[in-house]
């Protein structure tokens, strides 16, 4: 049974349709990882564990995590069981992946302080957002 919330900011959207949203944002993620490697500025490139990948290893781990967002955004939209356990997985990789990116790379990281800020948020709200609708709809997976 999908939950409908009565009192929420988007009150005319349910867990559904937030899933789904947030389903097609994880494969359009996918292709964004797919497309790391053509490095068009010095500020583009996988980010692996708080550093900047460049060269093979960019393409290696934007093709390895944009296969993982693309399976798990299908899995999201599918309301497949297996999404729940990667999604875990994936929401505690960006909360690490932004800590170590504050230490290892601080001149990038407050370069720019606002976008950081509402980066921070979007990130970690969204990934861990699409685990707590997951796991509150448990019984509708397949």
């Amino acid at each position: 049974m999908i939950h409908v919330r009565e009192h929420a900011i988007l009150p005319l959207m349910n867990d559904r349709t937030l899933l789904r949203v947030c389903g097609v944002l994880f494969c359009a993620l996918a292709v964004s990882n797919f497309a790391k490697f053509l490095e068009f500025d010095a500020h583009q490139g996988f980010m692996l564990f708080g550093m900047r990948q460049h060269g093979t290893p960019n393409l290696v781990y934007g093709w390895l995590f944009g296969l993982y967002l693309l399976i798990y955004g299908i899995g999201v939209l599918q309301m497949r069981a297996y999404a729940l356990s990667m999604g875990r997985f994936y929401a505690g990789y960006v909360i690490l992946n932004l800590m170590l990116f504050t230490i290892r790379m601080p001149a990038e990281a407050f370069a720019r302080p606002i976008f950081g800020l509402v980066y921070i948020i979007v990130a970690v709200g969204v990934s861990s957002g699409v685990v707590s609708l997951l796991a509150r709809n448990r019984a509708s997976l397949m």
